[in-house]
């Protein structure tokens, strides 16, 4: 099962990161290539615990829909979203977030498993795992974006 963590630091409260890392409305901004909408459940404003949001998304241009459940939640510091159905056999997103300072370490762990036996392996090494890493990269520079405070001008005026 490929397992993809990153650390992004982000220059914003904890609570802030927290609260737009689970923004429906944030999500949908940062996978704008994908044309990725909410449907059902949730499709707008902040998730909480246990409730669902369904995604509709082009990927490999074939349109997909996968259904995702909040089935963790300890706020601000750690959510887990995890597929209910979808393309995946299974996957587990866990969300933490880590103050330091003024600041945030925001770490997230997506775990996945591809259907297809072999196939799906081989999908997996040769371009999904890779592929996934891209999409949460994109979103976690989103979150950074919108997070951080705007720089000030230079030289004053």
């Amino acid at each position: 099962m490929p397992i993809i963590e990153l650390a992004t630091h982000i220059n914003a409260p904890i609570r802030r990161c927290f609260d737009l890392a689970r923004s429906i409305d944030v999500h949908v901004a940062s996978t704008r290539q994908t044309g990725e909408t909410a449907i059902a459940g949730r499709t707008s404003g902040l998730i909480e615990l246990g409730e669902s949001v369904t995604w509709r998304a082009k990927h490999f241009g074939r349109w997909q829909t996968l259904t995702s459940k909040v089935t963790e939640f300890e706020y601000p510091n750690f959510f887990t979203d995890e597929m209910v159905e979808g393309a995946f056999k299974n996957f587990r997103h866990e969300h933490y977030f880590f103050p330091v300072n003024d600041q945030t370490l925001m770490k997230d762990i997506f775990m996945f498993e591809s259907p297809y036996g072999f196939w799906g392996h081989v999908a997996n090494v040769v371009f999904l795992k890779q592929y996934m890493t891209r999409l949460l990269e994109k979103r976690n520079l989103v979150i950074k974006q919108i997070a951080e405070p705007p720089l000030p001008p230079k030289g004053g005026a």
